[in-house]
């Protein structure tokens, strides 16, 4: 695993936008299109603002979604399709963006039906966060490492919950879901290159804990130092408990 600590998350974000750009317009050069993974939440915010004003042909692209709860509308302030409609969808328009409709009648078939779409393509790149709890998407401890499928309905802890509390996108813990759909660990694996954005003081233990510790379910982040070409983008506050 790359890694890359900044002095601001601004300056983590742009770094790891050129990062992105480099990949995508390879992708593109080589094969026509280029195919990529998104991830959500306020680590992404300077990313994803950077991202969209570079010089790419997003006509060219197809996103993946990486997560979302389960019954929540998407027009819900904390809905994961209305971020990535605000922030990328609506701005530069690319030519696909597979959303996961996490109000679905049938969760574990909406998981079938994203999955086989996402199956049929090879992923340049996924860009990720790591949550508080060291969760990997929505894949909180103990994550599963095995499971083949695509994407999974998945249970929600606590501290999980607290986060979303905690970032503003809800005002109690009631309110969050207890489940989401989220893209499996295998999955976001078979990505050919993984920019995971970490920046800010309240990641700093989950960092510490993927960096410092043995891979570990209990760790589902760490599971990125086993990737090939994994880059994990830290700035000086998500840095600041590494020994």
């Amino acid at each position: 695993m790359k890694i890359e600590i900044f002095e601001t998350k601004l300056e983590l974000g742009r770094v790891a936008a050129d990062k992105a750009t480099e990949i995508i317009n390879r992708a593109i050069s080589e094969r026509g299109i280029s195919y990529l993974i998104a991830a959500t939440g306020a680590s992404q915010f300077e990313f994803l603002e950077a991202l969209v004003a570079k010089p790419i042909d997003w006509s060219k692209v197809v996103f993946f979604h990486l997560d979302e709860y389960v019954g929540l509308p998407a027009n819900h302030p904390a809905s994961f399709r209305r971020y990535l409609k605000e922030r990328i969808i609506d701005r530069v328009r690319p030519k696909a963006f597979h959303l996961i409709h996490g109000e679905a009648a049938d969760p574990v078939a909406e998981c079938g039906r994203v999955g086989q779409l996402i199956s049929e393509q090879t992923i340049d790149a996924a860009f990720v966060g790591i949550g508080e709890n060291g969760h990997l998407a929505f894949n909180d401890p103990p994550a599963d490492f095995v499971i083949e499928e695509p994407y999974i309905v998945v249970d929600l802890d606590e501290a999980c919950r607290r986060q979303q509390v905690g970032e503003g996108w809800f005002t109690t813990i009631e309110q969050v879901p207890r489940q989401a759909i989220s893209m499996s660990i295998q999955q976001i694996m078979k990505s050919q290159k993984v920019l995971c954005i970490v920046p800010e003081r309240r990641k700093a233990e989950a960092v510490k804990s993927t960096l410092e510790y043995e891979v570990s379910p209990l760790r589902p982040a760490s599971i990125l130092k086993t990737h090939p070409n994994a880059y994990l983008y830290l700035d000086g506050e998500s840095a600041s408990l590494l020994s």
